[in-house]
């Protein structure tokens, strides 16, 4: 196809690539460095923490109450160090799945990097292939092209000499040369295969209820700052300075820095532990998605078997064909496309023969036809170009013994268009047995799955006999279907979900589909995660919540999948299932720690100003109150081990536990303020003891957050509540932070702090009872 074609020389390329002509498009799986500085620097609470340590450092001549801005500028360089430990590892693991090319230069084929090919380069497509450019048709070979991704329709079309193809387009049958027309970004889709691959935060419950969480403490804080502002100013009588060191410490109370970044940070600790176990995370919130799945939609051939196909036996059913000139056809068929069953057939039969006609392989029609010597010959699916009832029981038989097989057959004369093929003129010659070795972790794997409560359900275009017998040797007990049989999705819904449902393994399945099932099963509630490595799985790849691709897989699957599993072995899924679940448990235990903080803050700040009182704590205090109670024990508590099943409903159970605990520290707070207060003693004093009354309560909130109790989560307690101790207790620290423990005033707060303890847990063993009642015992807060 190629031969007479010269494509661009040398010198022709590099005036493209001066003229910028060049198809530079940005396929990194990471963002880039200037991204990552503004997100983690330029945030509306990082701007406001800036503004407040401006106005402490004029109004206080105590430096150490602009420690919350060091802390600030912490927060940013973990956050930016952890982003770029995440953007060099998957950089490098991007490097291996970055698109290749085959174009015509000098009049010799060679393989190129996707982003060097230049304008009116030739391109040469295969099936399977990803259109990377825009391009004319200039050499066609039956191409057939997928044009799903840019418009939605699923139905293949054919292209022919002249013909535009776009990029973003998939090879499903057939070959060509293209003459590339449009580059980089002047591409009709140049953004399609990198915005799948880019780095990127994309919607998660996690980080859509975080966001949401933000937003109310927001608008919280527009309300009560001015109210706070003006009482203090009222309640320090003018001493503006005094005013301002109270307020600010009110609002850094109130500001929850702390859970972004620990949500982004676990995210991409969690990518980077992956990456270390060859799985690359192209989508962060994948994690989380997976840790959410509840059906699980398995293509055989490369996820549960090798992928590798060995021919095992041909099986002659007629006397007019001998084993050579069997095998001399079988090649010629085999070098048409590349694929496993036609890398077996090419390994045992090399020699091929001219043809003179062809109709490529179509993974929809299941077969494909060659002229050979005035003979013409379709291979395929044995029940699809089959009638002969013996034959295609003997075919059956091998199927059911878990072999793949394909049929031979000889039509009377060609076929002048794919729809004129019927089996009942069609004789056969014989039948092809191929055998596909299953993964030895396979039957551990889906084991693993079924324990975890995740539906499985293996889809393959094979024959569902084969399928089954598969299925049968990994574990499962499988209720097959042929998806021939299944009822239209759109005119009869219930029925094909029905037969969805009662079924787990599905043989004939047409690429459509498997999107339409995947469609099916997420409007019925499930979150559906779909393994696949083959061009025809692409649509079902990108429909699913969880498109996971094989790195031996065709560009396409690759470019539209979340996961990449670098060793094309899904026995890492449970270890992507274990690190979803632990990142989605912490980081609900850790939103915990730092809403209650908001709440009791806020509460505190309105009630003491409405109360006329002057707000007890300083900055520097409210700072390490924050970081002892909460910072740092969140930040090795969301890096802690968590095998928690996945439950719905995370920003009710926040909220649920969050606003009440804060409540009543707030109100244990104000007690304890009016309590020791009213002896006319020190604000020092008082703000001391308000301290301690928060610390014990904290304490107790973490200890019961971090169920269940290991060493290092008691050690890690234990040495909070001592940093503390020695913190409210040590001279030189007292002095420096504004404290003066008086130990009269501690038999109150302790009193305080442990009936406001009790009145916490009474309070969430009440909601889990009622939640418990309302869920049928089905949710634990």
């Amino acid at each position: 196809m190629t031969k007479s074609l010269t494509g661009l020389t040398n010198e022709q390329v590099a005036d493209r690539r001066a003229a910028g002509l060049v198809n530079h498009v940005d396929n990194h799986s990471s963002r880039r460095l200037i991204d990552i500085f503004r997100s983690n620097i330029l945030t509306p609470f990082n701007a406001l923490i800036t503004v407040l340590a401006v106005a402490v450092m004029l109004a206080s001549a105590n430096p150490i109450n602009s420690l919350f801005f060091i802390a600030m500028l912490l927060n940013i360089v973990i956050g930016v160090a952890q982003e770029l430990k995440a953007k060099i590892m998957l950089d490098r693991l991007a490097i291996i799945i970055k698109p290749h090319t085959t174009v015509i230069r000098n009049g010799e084929q060679i393989q190129i990097d996707g982003r060097d090919v230049v304008q009116d380069d030739l391109v040469v497509l295969a099936t399977g292939d990803q259109v990377i450019v825009d391009g004319k048709v200039v050499k066609s070979s039956g191409l057939e092209v997928d044009e799903s991704l840019l418009t939605g329709e699923s139905d293949p079309i054919v292209k022919r000499s002249g013909d535009e193809v776009l990029s973003g387009s998939i090879i499903v049958a057939g070959g060509a040369v293209i003459q590339a027309t449009a580059v980089g970004d002047e591409s009709y889709s140049a953004k399609l295969a990198r915005e799948t691959k880019r780095f990127q935060r994309v919607s998660s419950e996690l980080i859509d209820a975080t966001n949401t969480i933000m937003k109310w403490i927001a608008r919280i804080m527009l309300v009560v700052v001015p109210i706070l502002i003006i009482g203090q100013l009222r309640i320090s009588g003018g001493d503006w300075q005094d005013a301002v060191i109270h307020v600010v410490a009110a609002i850094v109370g109130m500001i929850p820095e702390g859970l972004v970044l620990l949500t982004s940070a676990a995210f991409m600790l969690a990518a980077i532990k992956l990456a270390r176990r060859r799985v690359l995370i192209q989508q962060l919130p994948a994690v989380e998605t997976l840790a959410r799945v509840n059906t699980l939609l398995l293509d055989k051939t490369g996820t549960i078997t090798m992928g590798t196909m060995k021919l095992r036996d041909l099986t002659l059913v007629c006397d007019d064909l001998t084993a050579n000139q069997a095998g001399q056809i079988l090649a010629t068929f085999a070098s048409r496309s590349d694929s496993p069953t036609n890398r077996a057939i090419a390994d045992k039969y090399p020699s091929v023969v001219d043809f003179t006609a062809e109709i490529p392989f179509n993974s929809s029609r299941k077969w494909s036809a060659l002229s050979i010597d005035g003979r013409h010959y379709v291979l395929g699916a044995p029940e699809i170009v089959l009638s002969d009832r013996s034959v295609l029981d003997q075919a059956i038989g091998l199927s059911d013994q878990g072999y793949r097989v394909l049929a031979l057959v000889e039509l009377p004369k060609w076929l002048q268009s794919v729809g004129d093929f019927d089996p009942q003129s069609a004789k056969p010659k014989l039948l092809i047995t191929l055998v596909e070795q299953v993964r030895l972790s396979a039957r551990q794997t889906l084991a693993y799955f079924a324990d975890q409560g995740v539906d499985i359900r293996i889809i393959s275009g094979d024959s569902p006999r084969t399928v089954g017998a598969v299925a049968r040797s990994v574990g499962l007990n499988p209720q097959i279907f042929d998806a021939r049989e299944l009822p239209d999705p759109i005119q009869s819904p219930d029925d094909f979900l029905q037969i969805i449902r009662q079924h787990n393994v599905f043989g004939r399945v047409l690429p459509e589909q498997k999107r339409q099932i995947a469609a099916a099963l997420q409007q019925a509630g499930d979150v559906v995660a779909m393994t696949g490595d083959g061009v025809n799985d692409a649509l079902a790849l990108k429909k699913a919540d969880l498109g996971i691709a094989m790195q031996s897989g065709s560009s396409a699957s690759k470019a539209v999948a979340e996961l990449v599993l670098m060793d094309n072995d899904f026995s890492s899924l449970p270890s992507v299932l274990a690190e979803g679940r632990r990142v989605v448990a912490n980081i609900e235990r850790v939103s915990n720690l730092f809403l209650i903080k908001n709440v009791y803050v806020a509460v505190l700040a309105i009630a003491t100003t409405a109360l006329g009182l002057t707000y007890p704590f300083l900055p520097a205090q409210m700072t390490v109150i924050g970081a002892l109670s909460i910072g740092i024990p969140a930040f090795f508590l969301a890096l802690a081990p968590n095998s928690r099943r996945y439950q719905p409903g995370f920003l009710h159970r926040v909220l649920w536990f969050a606003v009440p605990t804060g409540l009543i520290i707030a109100l244990a707070m104000l007690v304890s303020y009016y309590l020791i207060g009213r002896g006319g003693l020190d604000l020092r004093v008082v703000g001391t003891s308000v301290s301690v009354v928060t610390m014990l309560i904290g304490m107790a909130v973490l200890l019961y957050l971090s169920q269940p109790l290991r060493w290092w989560k008691i050690l890690l307690i234990a040495i909070c509540g001592g940093s503390f101790a020695a913190y409210i207790s040590w001279p030189s620290l007292a002095k420096i932070f504004s404290l003066e423990l008086n130990i009269a005033t501690l038999p109150t707060a302790i009193t305080v702090a442990a009936l406001a303890i009790l009145a916490i847990f009474a309070m969430n063993y009440l909601v889990n009872a009622i939640d418990n009642r309302q869920s049928g015992g089905s949710k634990k807060a």
